[in-house]
């Protein structure tokens, strides 16, 4: 479901020490690197690690080990090792284990009570038990969603493409072409398959929600929660999450400075005449190309979004003080079509027969 690349030896020109970056930005949680040639020295070592352990090893089943490493700034880190590979690329979704450690300077080192994982540059880590015996490598990939680059089916209203802001009130451009927070639809929608694809910056001094926050407002109702949560349990106010309703299935953030995906089947609750709601909304999210909402029943509005009601109100991308930036936004307007019938949970992609 993924395209898969190999991560080589990271470009030394594209590098601050860690030491300079620190005293520049340390303690500034708001402070944001859209430019990759801009990261630190910790940034080449953050990232998605895969690879088979020895056969003896009885705590990994299969022998296979997804690593997720964070970045949290002056050369601290936290991890997550998954049984069976990374999440939507082989977790068999059992409990996972929860690393943390410090840089010294080439090696990363990272422990638990079961395990210690060297990450080296070059992107290769070594996995050792409690004892310190080598049970094998992890090699660094970088994940692509199958969905990034979608092109718009027929019948869609291509939104952003970044020749325009037609479509968005108060809408702007960067530089780079691409659209900023704060901002909303001018149309309304009632029920539509929505297509976004967004990018958040790389804040390792931040934590929780000041880290590259931003939403998705469905009927300026339904928060889909954008957030720097790579690596992390995963929860109903993280990335993925209906907000403070319903956490993703699995959380599939991708690391910072990634483009991910947002491809979402939305049908608008139901009323009478007396303005009482007779059905809820339902909903389906891809995120980069894995199911983690699925056909979900959503109760109420979630956090600040405005109370349900007949009225419709616009879709939005919330500003929260963090430059996350979106692209290839399109959409397909279902209001006037009969409810959709989901496909099989089985399948990887929306698809067009069930019009989801």
């Amino acid at each position: 479901m993924f395209r898969l690349a190999l991560i080589g030896l990271f470009c030394a020109n594209c590098l601050i020490s860690s030491e300079a970056f620190a005293q520049a930005k340390k303690g500034d949680k708001k402070f944001a690197i859209l430019d990759i040639k801009q990261v630190d020295e910790d940034f080449q070592y953050q990232g998605e690690y895969y690879g088979l352990i020895g056969a003896d090893c009885s705590w990994c089943g299969e022998c296979a080990l997804g690593l997720q490493v964070v970045a949290r700034g002056d050369g601290n880190f936290i991890a997550s090792l998954y049984n069976g590979g990374l999440p939507g690329n082989g977790w068999d979704r059992s409990e996972r284990q929860e690393l943390s450690g410090k840089r010294q300077g080439d090696v990363l080192t990272l422990t638990d009570d079961n395990f210690q994982v060297e990450v080296k540059q070059g992107g290769i880590a070594d996995v050792r038990d409690s004892h310190g015996h080598l049970l094998g490598q992890l090699t660094k990939y970088q994940r692509s969603s199958i969905t990034l680059g979608a092109k718009p089916p027929k019948g869609a209203t291509v939104l952003f493409d970044g020749s325009s802001v037609e479509h968005f009130k108060d809408g702007k451009i960067t530089d780079e072409g691409l659209l900023s927070v704060g901002t909303e639809l001018k149309k309304k929608y009632r029920s539509f398959r929505l297509h976004v694809e967004f990018r958040l910056p790389y804040m390792p001094y931040a934590t929780g929600q000041a880290r590259s926050n931003s939403g998705i407002y469905l009927q300026s109702r339904y928060e889909v929660q954008v957030l720097d949560s790579f690596g992390l349990e995963g929860v109903e106010n993280e990335c993925g999450g209906l907000y403070k309703q319903k956490r993703a299935d699995v959380n599939m953030c991708f690391p910072p400075l990634s483009w991910q995906t947002y491809d979402i089947a939305f049908v608008a609750p139901k009323f009478d005449a007396d303005g009482k709601k007779i059905k809820n909304a339902y909903i389906t999210v891809l995120q980069n190309g894995v199911p983690i909402h699925q056909d979900y029943s959503i109760v109420a509005k979630t956090g600040g979004g405005k109370q349900e009601g007949p009225e419709l109100f616009p879709i939005k991308l919330q500003d929260h003080s963090n430059p996350v930036r979106f692209r290839n936004i399109w959409i397909v307007d279902l209001s006037d079509q009969p409810d959709p019938t989901y496909c099989h949970p089985c399948q990887p992609l929306l698809c067009d027969r069930c019009g989801i």
